[in-house]
């Protein structure tokens, strides 16, 4: 399977514009024979939307942008991030796979951060799962930015049978860690090793560049394979197409060697939680 990652700087609140983009980003991974290519969190409104939002929302059941996005992946499958209207001026941070002409999956943003210079609460609805869902490459799970920080939604997505887990991301830089990553970049990246290694599961994780309202966005982007090793790994600085060839059946060979899915015991866990959730209440 060949996976291309599209680490792009989109236009702030151009829809039409960054619709462009893609095309020509779904061009190239054709040229190139990709199999999935994967776009950054709100890769077709840039981040920075504030009052923006409702100008570049779209219901993607009936968008004309989106049916061309749709009608792309017949020969590309990929996943995009986009401000979605799911309800009448109920807005999400949300991101589609589209795959054969259908869209197979929209996850929406479950932990907005809103605090120091995010302010996503302010703005979008909060998402309220994590599924995991069938792919023509196998089953495969979707988070968005801050949702890969809180390693319970890697756990769900493990326990849902996650074989493949996709993060889209606009992670700014903060913090100097030497050379050109930024301390924060560390940070994807170890989070990048431990889930993939304790999921046995490909995790591919695509963040966005460029300049916006004041914030420098990390770049970095990367492909852990399930046994938590490094594949491969994007510029921090510049725009960047990352293509990798990824051979699914090292998934097997990982879950023979550590059967973490094996011994799993989400029965437990669900019993853990609901006792720590009736003490909160008391």
């Amino acid at each position: 399977m060949k996976v291309a990652l599209a680490q792009i700087s989109p236009f702030l609140g151009d829809v039409r514009k960054n619709l462009d983009l893609h095309l020509r980003y779904f061009e190239k991974a054709r040229k190139k024979k990709v199999d999935l290519l994967i776009f950054p969190e709100l890769s077709l409104t840039g981040y920075t939307l504030k009052d923006l939002v409702e100008d570049v929302a779209i219901s993607p059941e009936d968008n004309s942008i989106f049916d061309q996005l749709i009608a792309e992946s017949r020969d590309v499958s990929a996943v995009l991030g986009f401000v979605e209207e799911k309800e009448r001026g109920l807005f999400f941070n949300s991101a589609a796979f589209l795959s054969q002409g259908k869209i197979l999956h929209i996850h929406r943003k479950v932990f907005l951060p809103t605090f120091g210079i995010f302010e996503e609460a302010k703005f979008f609805a909060q998402g309220k799962n994590f599924h995991t869902f069938p792919t023509p490459y196998g089953n495969t799970g979707m988070m968005i930015c801050r949702d890969f920080l809180n390693y319970g939604a890697g756990y769900l997505l493990f326990a849902g049978g996650s074989e493949i887990m996709i993060i889209i991301s606009a992670a700014p830089g903060r913090g100097i860690a030497g050379g050109e990553a930024y301390e924060t970049s560390r940070m994807w990246e170890s989070m990048g090793e431990t889930i993939s290694r304790f999921s046995t599961s490909f995790l591919i994780y695509c963040n966005r560049v460029g300049f916006e309202d004041g914030k420098h966005f990390a770049g970095g982007s990367f492909i852990f394979d399930p046994l938590g090793q490094l594949v491969s790994i994007a510029s921090y600085l510049d725009e960047d197409f990352l293509v990798q060839e990824i051979n699914l059946d090292f998934i097997r060979e990982a879950r023979k060697k550590w059967p973490y899915k094996r011994d799993d015991k989400p029965e437990v866990i669900l019993e853990a939680l609901k006792r720590i959730v009736r003490k909160y209440e008391d």
